[in-house]
Parts: structure tokens; C-alpha cells; sequence
């Protein structure tokens, strides 16, 4: 056979792509050979993920993990991630797994893929136990509700405030919300479930409840795409333990509430 020098460029240019491109990943064969599951854990956000008096992780999602590296018998390393890294921690292979609070969401659904809900967030609108008046959307006509801005509480809550005539104040973060909510700032606070603790520990003798259930969210383990091993082995394990009981027993221990039955039977 005859090559000219055009099929002689392109062979060489065809290996040379060949050779830059890297082999197809295999997360779980990696996981495997290594014996060390890298799970991206935010420590910062209560009681999901979290450091002790003793500075060591605690929480929710802390306990999940090490459930299932010592089911899978391997050992478990959590890499620090923060909400805006979980993501670009398993694109860029820092990570295996992402087990910190994911919410499932369409947007994010474009870029990892998401296993079974294990566990979920509900976000509600936080008034003092006391407050007796609260028992349906239309009792907040005239209140205002503290949100940390751009949140779903702020978009959910921004939808309904003209229709139903309560007002939305919005603030930059966390401390600052609860702040408003236990000042009088605000009437009451739209936030998680996981924060009504913290807003607790300060209310004093003056405690906080949910009134009213603003949205859930069901909470998967993000995976890179392309992993179908990985990810259906984790649905298995998420499944067994969904249907033992201990998954709900995990987040009951540390949120104080239930998942709901439809997220773990998903």
C-alpha cells in the first residue's frame, strides 16, 4: 500500500491525539485498587457536615459517608469542599463522590450525575413557638420574613409575598437572618430546617418552630459523568439501607426530623 505524504501527516497526527487523549476512567476500579473512597464534604454547614469540640467531622452526612466506606471496606478520606466546590471537586478528580447536602436540581443535573435520594432539606417559615397565629400562608398578610438573599426561600417566598401581602427582607448570609428573625428585625425567618438549631441555641427561652413548609428538596450523592458502575453501586447501597431504616435513623439523630418516605423510596 501506498502512503503519500498527506496520509503519512494525518496517521502521525491521528497518534499523536491518540496518545494526549487520557484512557477512560473507572472511579470504582480506582476506588478499588486504592482501598480509599475521597468523599467532598462541606464542614461548614450544620448539622450536615460539621467539626466537634474536638475538631473532627461530625454530622449528618459525615456519618453517611463513613457508613459506606465501612460497608465497602475501604478507607474513607473527606477532601474540604465548600457549597461552590462540591461540584468542581469531582470534575477535576479530587473526589469520588460528593456527600454534602447536594439538593437535586435540573441545572446541576447537566453536570454530575445524581444517585437516589439519601436524605432531603426542607426550608420553612421559622416563628417563635409561642406565635399562635401562624397556621396557613394567608396568616402572614402584614409580616415580614427574613431570607438570606437569593436563596429558594427568597425566590419561593418573593412569588408569593404581592398575592398574599407580607414582605420579604432579604440579608447577606446565615447569622445575619437569624440575627433579624431573634432581633424583631423580621416577624419571622424563611430558612432550612438545619439552621432552626442554630436559631435555637440563641432564642433563649424564647424557641423558634416551622409553621410553614416553603419547599423540600430531595438530597442525592453527586457523581462525575460517564460512571455507571460507581453510580449504580451506590444506588444499591442507598436503597439497602434506605429499606433497613438506617439512613433515616442517621439524619433523625442529627436534624431532629424524619426524611420523608417518598425521597428514600425514590
Amino acid at each position: 500500500m501506498h502512503f503519500n505524504r498527506r496520509h503519512i501527516s494525518a496517521i502521525l497526527a491521528s497518534a499523536c491525539l491518540a496518545m494526549a487523549m487520557p484512557a477512560s476512567a473507572d472511579i470504582l476500579s480506582d476506588i478499588t485498587a486504592r482501598k480509599k473512597l475521597r468523599v467532598a464534604t462541606d464542614m461548614g454547614i450544620p448539622p450536615f457536615g460539621m467539626l466537634d469540640g474536638a475538631m473532627k467531622p461530625t454530622g449528618s452526612d459525615v456519618e453517611v459517608a463513613r457508613a459506606l466506606a465501612a460497608d465497602w471496606g475501604v478507607e474513607l478520606e473527606f477532601i474540604n469542599t465548600t457549597g461552590p466546590t462540591r461540584i468542581p471537586n469531582l470534575t477535576t478528580d479530587k473526589a469520588d463522590v460528593v456527600i454534602s447536602s447536594l439538593s437535586v436540581t435540573e441545572e446541576r443535573a447537566k453536570v454530575v450525575d445524581f444517585t437516589k435520594p439519601y436524605s432531603f432539606i426542607r426550608t420553612t417559615v421559622i416563628a417563635p413557638v409561642d406565635d399562635k397565629s401562624v397556621k396557613d400562608w394567608p396568616d402572614l398578610k402584614g409580616k415580614s420574613i427574613a431570607v438570606v438573599r437569593s436563596t429558594m426561600q427568597d425566590i419561593e417566598l418573593t412569588a408569593k409575598a404581592q398575592s398574599l401581602g407580607f414582605n420579604v427582607v432579604r440579608f447577606d448570609d446565615d447569622a445575619t437572618t437569624i440575627t433579624a428573625a431573634l432581633s424583631g428585625q423580621a416577624n419571622y425567618a424563611g430558612l432550612a430546617d438545619s439552621q432552626m438549631r442554630a436559631i435555637n441555641q440563641r432564642a433563649g427561652s424564647k424557641p423558634f418552630e416551622a409553621k410553614l413548609v416553603i419547599k423540600q428538596f430531595p438530597i442525592a450523592m453527586g457523581v462525575k459523568k460517564g460512571e455507571p458502575a460507581l453510580l449504580a453501586k451506590l444506588n444499591e447501597w442507598i436503597a439497602v439501607n434506605a429499606k433497613s431504616g438506617k439512613l433515616n435513623a442517621i439524619y433523625r439523630k442529627h436534624q431532629g426530623v424524619d426524611v420523608p418516605a417518598e425521597f428514600l423510596s425514590q
